[in-house]
């Protein structure tokens, strides 16, 4: 299989995933309004979260250094999905700014409105919550707003020391 063929089944599977996401929304949505449609999926993506900062936990609480480079050896197709920049890297903090997102790019072209768009950046972005924070490190994001360039910015602090 070539590397364009293996791009393009990526970049469908990511697709697929986010219109799960806002379908799986709609649905709650209408069934349970907008609030708690939010806090269900939010409980569940967080909880896969969790799975994926098994990975992360030996960085914990305070190797930033390490925790930068094997969380950035990890995005998929050599980073092009979500082109992320490496904003800062000390012993206080690491910030990722992430200039693309696979999942907001397909809300857009699907026409979801640019208000639903961030709704579910936020929602999806839950997963990056649970990864550091489960991995021991205090982490904060700024989700993607209408009229903002890029999309997520996160912002990874050491953990607690035991």
């Amino acid at each position: 299989m070539s590397e364009e063929t293996l791009r393009q089944e990526l970049n469908d599977a990511y697709k697929a995933r986010a219109m799960i996401y806002y379908r799986v929304f709609e649905e709650l949505r209408s069934e349970f309004g907008e609030e708690k449609a939010t806090e269900i999926l939010k409980r569940a993506i967080y909880k896969h979260g969790l799975q994926i900062s098994e990975r992360f936990k030996k960085y914990a609480p305070d190797d930033l250094e390490g925790l930068r480079d094997a969380f950035m050896a990890k995005i998929p197709d050599n980073a092009a999905l979500f082109r992320p920049e490496v904003l800062r890297c000390d012993k206080d903090g690491l910030d990722i700014q992430l200039h693309r997102c696979p999942l907001k790019m397909v809300w857009l072209e699907n026409g979801i409105s640019p208000e639903d768009v961030a709704k579910l950046t936020a929602i999806a972005g839950v997963v990056d919550n649970a990864t550091f924070e489960g991995a021991g490190f205090t982490f904060s994001a700024e989700t993607w707003k209408p009229g903002r360039e890029g999309c997520c910015l996160l912002k990874i602090r050491p953990g607690k020391k035991d």
